[in-house]
């Protein structure tokens, strides 16, 4: 049976493996008891190893090398005690579609079982590691997934599995609509 820092490892290659990041971009957690483990600071997923991620905890500081956004997965973690997991990609197509900050509707039967809304959150990227962890853990208490404007996507699941499933729906979904605007079927 795999570890869960096994898990992270497989789930964040398959993130560069499948284009939802590039090598060195996005960061994935997930909680064993009381221990978060994260990415490091510039962990790239062709070479990350299990052993590679960092302990960290909930009511403390983040530990020195965890990722950037540690502070971020831990704001979520604190505000939402049902995420077992959090995915933070760059799908591209998810965020070319926000870039004008407007929320994403899927257009597809699919992403609109999951989430007939996905919330676009602005942050300014000077002030980004100041403000970033409040708005999307906040958002993030009432939806699967948000997009952060002009960044990315943050996911959260009970599990990698499923916190995974909302990263890939979101992303196909704004495939989709991509596709469909460039045939002309949708309008935006």
């Amino acid at each position: 049976m795999e570890t869960v820092r096994e898990q992270l490892a497989q789930y964040y290659r398959w993130l560069r493996q499948f284009g939802y990041n590039d090598s060195h971009s996005g960061n994935i957690s997930a909680r064993e008891g009381g221990t978060v483990w994260i990415t490091p600071t510039g962990a790239c997923a062709d070479t990350l190893l299990a052993d590679d991620f960092i302990a960290a905890s909930c009511d403390q500081a983040p530990p020195k090398h965890a990722s950037g956004d540690t502070n971020l997965h831990l704001a979520i973690y604190q505000h939402n005690p049902k995420a077992g997991a959090i995915i933070h990609s760059h799908c591209p197509h998810a965020v070319a579609l926000t870039l004008n900050g407007e929320d994403f509707v899927p257009p597809d039967f699919e992403g609109q079982l999951y989430f007939p809304k996905v919330p676009v959150i602005s942050v300014p990227y000077a002030v980004y590691f100041q403000e970033a962890a409040g708005k999307v853990a906040e958002a993030l208490r009432d939806y699967p997934v948000v997009i952060v404007r002009g960044h990315g996507v943050y996911a959260w699941g009970s599990d990698l599995n499923q916190a995974y499933k909302w990263t890939c729906s979101l992303e196909l979904s704004a495939k989709t609509a991509f596709i469909a605007g460039q045939a002309g079927t949708i309008r935006s």
